[in-house]
């Protein structure tokens, strides 16, 4: 099947090398513009760029793929409609497709989401799922629409959140499940016996971009939702708290049955437990501003924190 790929995050770059193992004719790699990172503001590219370049894949970066939002826009669909694809594959490109562009491939554009739809449709599907202790996700293939993820579903995969599982952690596991199933999904596409299972707006929820406002640990609430906003946080952005007035990332933790009257936020002891909606929090991987991540006992070889001491 001749596709085009859409995507631009480290999660996109299994479904496109399994597509090409699968013996599928990429004929070209849409993917957000390069952009400088890091602190030398060094211009990189995107994964999937990466990947692509690998493969030998011609690769198309407009800024966006609506006419009235980018002037490149028109090069970049004349260019898809020279190409002619069967099927565009898109998973996590992070753009919203017009219907000129949807109405281009023969067998229509297929994406992969990271969730159970109708359930976490939106940016940050995986994140969201372990903040709200979820105990089960995974992915969905789905026939795209001009709406939010509310196309036709096509298949789906699911797996067990374990309860000490990170957003990082998972996101590996789903970017692996979606290569797999984006794969299966074209095979039942080709032989027209896939199934179009329509979306409904029950039990649907929409999991919006994370802010780094919602990355702030919050000690006085339940002691299971400060856990598994951590998870849900880790590694990347991340949550935290301050400490001394510094900020202090939090990349993990440790819930236990001690109970404490201690202010929230409060050191309990001096290993870096916290009094967190009237337990103790063990804080065990962190970092301080302006140094790496570290187990706590190395932090705490170096830093001192008294019980006593105030987080946030």
């Amino acid at each position: 099947m001749k596709i085009v790929f859409m995507g631009t995050p480290d999660f996109a770059v299994p479904c496109l090398e399994a597509l090409k193992e699968a013996g599928h004719d990429v004929a070209a790699v849409f993917t957000q513009p390069d952009k400088p990172k890091n602190r030398g503001h060094k211009v990189m590219f995107t994964p999937v760029k990466e990947c692509a370049v690998k493969y030998d894949i011609p690769v198309y970066q407009p800024l966006s793929l609506r006419r009235n939002k980018s002037e490149d826009a028109d090069a970049a669909i004349n260019a898809l409609k020279e190409i002619s694809p069967d099927c565009i594959v898109v998973v996590a490109y992070g753009q919203i497709l017009p219907k000129e562009v949807l109405d281009i491939p023969k067998y229509g554009c297929i994406n992969v989401h990271a969730s159970l739809l109708p359930r976490y449709r939106g940016a940050a599907p995986i994140q969201h799922c372990i903040i709200n202790g979820e105990k089960e996700t995974g992915v969905t293939t789905m026939y795209m629409a001009e709406g939010l993820d509310t196309g036709d579903m096509i298949l789906t995969d699911k797996i067990v959140i374990d309860e000490k599982m990170t957003a990082s952690e998972l996101h590996d596991k789903l970017s692996e499940m979606g290569a797999a199933l984006i794969v299966k999904t074209l095979e039942e596409v080709s032989k027209d016996t896939a199934p179009r299972i329509p979306q409904t707006d029950e039990n649907t929820c929409y999991a919006s971009m994370i802010t780094k406002e919602m990355c702030r640990i919050d000690f006085s609430k339940p002691i299971n939702e400060v856990y598994d906003l951590i998870r849900g946080m880790s590694s990347s952005p991340c949550a935290f708290t301050t400490l001394g007035g510094m900020r202090f990332k939090v990349y993990f933790a440790e819930k236990t049955d001690i109970k404490t009257d201690l202010p929230a936020g409060t050191a309990a002891d001096d290993r870096l437990g916290v009094s967190c909606g009237g337990y103790v929090l063990k804080l065990t991987d962190v970092q301080a501003e302006g140094s790496k991540r570290m187990s706590a006992d190395d932090y705490l070889r170096g830093k001192k924190v008294p019980k006593g001491a105030v987080f946030g």
